[in-house]
Order: structure tokens, then C-alpha cells, then sequence
């Protein structure tokens, strides 16, 4: 069996092999080249939509990053303040979409931010409303393709996730490590270290190795740049990663150095240069999120992270106990669980369901009874000890009572025998006072004759 197998597999490479083989080499122009023209020209036409979202503890420049990566105000203070512009006491995810145009090409962006993240006295489970967004903009998707005109979908789901860290020098905080654990299995997540220019360079990269080293020991898979065929690619991508995480700063600030207007920001010890690449990483962002690696953001978000979701939505639909055992349901072969109507298969479920509930209520029952039956017994032992103790103590007084009137009679015959001693003492001293009279009056009659 095992031969036929390897005689099966080999034929089955050399008949991939003999069809790799026959190409044909064309005399002529016939024009199917022209087919990455036509696929350029529907896209611009179509146009491009991508989304970002921004995450971070308010007064980390998210909106001035926002802004300085796409060179407008799509944080405009008088009609849209920034996240740390807000006041609120709970995290909300809001969304802006602004239409941007360069070169002929139209972007539909999408601002995801998150106003109130990290800044509450308690911070538990303020990632929640952050991965529902994610995972409601997956359904969202899904739904859209279901549906029997699938000609418009909107691609709302979150293509990328900057996270900024704080400058602290110290690494990353709990509530970084926790953030990420939660989402780097739904989206792209792209760590930058904000306002960079408060830490010197050496201060930086020991800062950028710290994090790197807590991301790695707590298993955090952060957006991985591709690696391919093309050496310049791999080049670029090589710098990329030594960047990693990017540390920026954020101005929309136009100052005049040396006769060239430059973004930056002022300090009586210099200028903070936006665009350059010795002062921070703002350029290589700004590079790998909208020149080179937009397309495979959203190419790793549709065929990773919403693939897994599609996977774990379809497999709660389609899934039977039959299945989760590893046994076929019922046992009929010809008829797998993935062919099942979904509507009966759900009562199916729903029946298991009520079962399964009513023999957790028989088990609880069962507790309850035997529960019962051991506080009775409980109960009867120790009615018992105290009628024993009722018993012993009714004794031990009744023979304390005993001894008591034993001990009482006891005193009364002593009491009557020294009463009668002394009863007789007091005749005897009489007689002796009435004898010693009588002889004291004989003694005075002898005396006077």
C-alpha cells in the first residue's frame, strides 16, 4: 500500500513537472502583457479604502501623527478635536472617513481612534469595546458577502492598529502587554514609541530593545514584515525590522531652517526634524504604511485574521457534537455534519441543549437531596451529643445534690453533739460556782464561832 501511494505521488509530480514544461514561446505581439493595465486602470477607478486605527493614552500625539503622515488636517480643531481633545470617562471607539486625492488616486481612509483608553483609575477590560469594533467589522463583512448582490461590499474591517507606547524608558506597561495579547490575533498591530524626541538615541535603543525583548518573552505577534524572491525587497524589509518599534514624532508645524521649510519642532536647543531620518523613524513609517506596505496589510488581514474569524464563525455554525467528540454523528457516514441544513442542525443543537440542561437540573437536584440528607444526619448527631450531655450533667448534679445532703446531715449531728457538750459544760460550772459558795459560807460560819 505504501508503494502504491509513493508510485502515486511521483506520478502526480512529474505530471505537475510535464505541465510546467510546455511553454510556449509566442512569435508575436498578441497583447495579454496589457492585462496588468487593465487591472491599474479599474483599480484607480475604483479606488482604494483602507483603515487605521490609532490606540494610546491621551497626550501621546495620535491626531498630530494622523495628521503628519497623510500631510492634511483630518484632525481639524475647530470641526473634529483629537481623542485627547475629549473628555471621557469610558473607552469609545469613534470613526472618521475622509476622502483623499493624490495623483489621480482616490483613498477612502478611515480613522479609528480611541478616546479614553488607559486614562480611567481602573483599567480592566478597557480593550473590550476595541476588539468588538474588530470583530463587528468582520461580521460585518462576512454578512456582505453572504448576501445574493455582493457587487458593492464596503472593506470596513481594521487593516492596521497603531499602538503608542509611552516615552518612559522602563518598558512596556501591564496594560501594553494585556492590549496586545488581546488583539495581535485580529489585527495588524504596528508598536510606536511617541514623542521620541524627549529620550536621547542611546536612550531610544535601549528603549526599543526593551520592548522588543517583553514582546517576545509574552508571545506577542506584532505585524511581520513579508520575506520574498526579490533582494531589494527583503533589503527593505531587513531595515524595516531593525526599526522596529518606530519611534516618531508628530508636528504640523512648518519651520523655516537654513532657506527649507521643514515639519518639526522647536526647542531653545534645536529643531526636532519630522522628515528626518536621524532625528526618529516618522519617515519609515510613513514609507512602510502607505508606500510599500499598505496592499500587504490588507492582504495579511483578509487572508489571516478575518480567514481565522470566517473559520471560527463558520466552524460555531456548521459544528456538531458529533464532530467536537471526533465521533460522526450518528454514524451514518453518507451523510457528513458540513452537508446539514444549518436550521436543523441549530434545533438539533438546541434540543441537545435543553438536555443537557435538564441533566444538569437532576444532577443539582441529586446534590441538593444528598446535601439535605447530610445536614439531617448533622442535625440528629448533634441533638443526640446534647441530650447525652443533658444526661450526664442531670447526673453529676444529682449526685452533687447527695453529697450536699450528706454533708448537711453531717453538720447537723456535729451541730446537736457540740450543742450538747456544751450544754453540759455550762451544768458543770454551775455546780463547781455553787459548790465553791456553799463552801466559802461554811468557812465564814467556823470563823464567827
Amino acid at each position: 500500500r505504501m508503494r502504491t501511494m509513493r508510485g502515486s505521488g511521483a506520478q502526480t509530480v512529474r505530471d505537475l513537472r510535464n505541465n510546467m514544461a510546455h511553454t510556449k514561446a509566442l512569435e508575436g505581439y498578441v497583447g495579454f502583457a496589457n492585462l496588468p493595465n487593465q487591472v491599474y486602470r479599474k483599480a484607480v477607478k475604483r479606488g482604494f479604502e483602507f483603515t487605521l486605527m490609532v490606540v494610546g493614552e491621551s497626550g501621546l500625539g495620535k491626531s498630530t501623527l494622523v495628521n503628519s503622515l497623510f500631510m492634511t488636517d483630518l484632525y481639524s480643531p475647530s470641526e473634529y478635536p483629537g481623542p485627547s481633545q475629549r473628555i471621557g470617562k469610558t473607552v469609545k471607539v469613534e470613526t472618521s472617513r475622509v476622502l483623499v486625492k493624490e495623483g489621480g488616486v482616490q483613498l477612502q481612509l478611515t480613522i479609528v481612534d480611541t478616546p479614553g483608553f488607559g486614562d480611567a483609575v481602573d483599567n480592566s477590560n478597557c480593550w473590550k469595546p476595541i476588539t468588538d469594533h474588530i470583530e463587528q467589522r468582520f461580521e460585518d463583512y462576512l454578512n456582505s458577502e453572504s448576501r445574493v448582490n455582493r457587487r458593492t461590499m464596503p472593506d470596513n474591517r481594521v487593516h492596521a492598529c497603531l499602538y503608542f507606547i509611552g516615552p518612559t524608558g522602563h518598558g512596556l506597561k501591564p496594560l501594553d502587554i494585556e492590549f496586545m495579547k488581546r488583539l495581535h490575533d485580529k489585527v495588524n498591530i504596528i508598536p510606536l514609541i511617541a514623542k521620541a524626541d524627549t529620550m536621547t538615541p542611546e536612550e531610544c535603543t535601549q528603549f526599543k530593545k526593551k520592548i522588543l525583548q517583553e514582546i517576545k518573552e509574552n508571545k506577542i505577534q506584532i505585524y511581520e514584515f513579508p520575506e520574498g524572491e526579490d533582494e531589494e525587497d527583503n533589503k527593505l524589509n531587513k531595515k524595516l525590522r531593525e526599526r522596529i518599534p518606530f519611534a516618531v514624532v508628530g508636528s504640523n508645524t512648518l519651520l523655516e531652517i537654513n532657506g527649507r521649510k521643514v515639519r518639526g519642532r522647536q526647542y531653545p536647543w534645536g529643531v526636532a526634524e519630522v522628515e528626518n531620518m536621524d532625528h526618529c523613524d516618522f519617515i519609515t513609517l510613513r514609507n512602510m504604511l502607505i508606500r510599500t506596505h499598505m496592499q500587504d496589510l490588507k492582504d495579511v488581514t483578509n487572508n489571516v485574521h478575518y480567514e481565522n474569524y470566517r473559520c471560527q464563525k463558520l466552524a460555531g455554525i456548521t459544528a456538531t457534537n458529533g464532530t467536537e467528540k471526533g465521533k460522526p454523528a450518528g454514524g451514518n457516514p453518507s451523510h457528513p455534519p458540513a452537508s446539514r441544513n444549518p436550521l436543523a442542525q441549530m434545533e438539533e443543537e438546541k434540543r441537545e441543549h435543553v438536555a443537557k440542561m435538564k441533566k444538569m437540573e437532576m444532577e443539582m437536584e441529586q446534590v441538593f437531596e444528598m446535601k439535605v440528607k447530610e445536614k439531617r444526619q448533622k442535625l440528629k448527631d448533634s441533638e443526640a451529643d446534647l441530650q447525652r450531655r443533658h444526661e450526664q450533667m442531670k447526673k453529676k448534679l444529682e449526685q452533687e445534690y447527695k453529697e450536699l445532703d450528706e454533708k448537711r446531715s453531717l453538720f447537723e449531728k456535729e451541730k446537736l453533739s457540740f450543742e450538747e457538750s456544751q450544754r453540759q459544760i455550762e451544768e458543770q460550772r454551775k455546780m463547781d460556782a455553787t459548790k465553791s459558795l456553799d463552801n466559802k459560807k461554811k468557812k465564814e460560819k467556823k470563823s464567827l464561832f
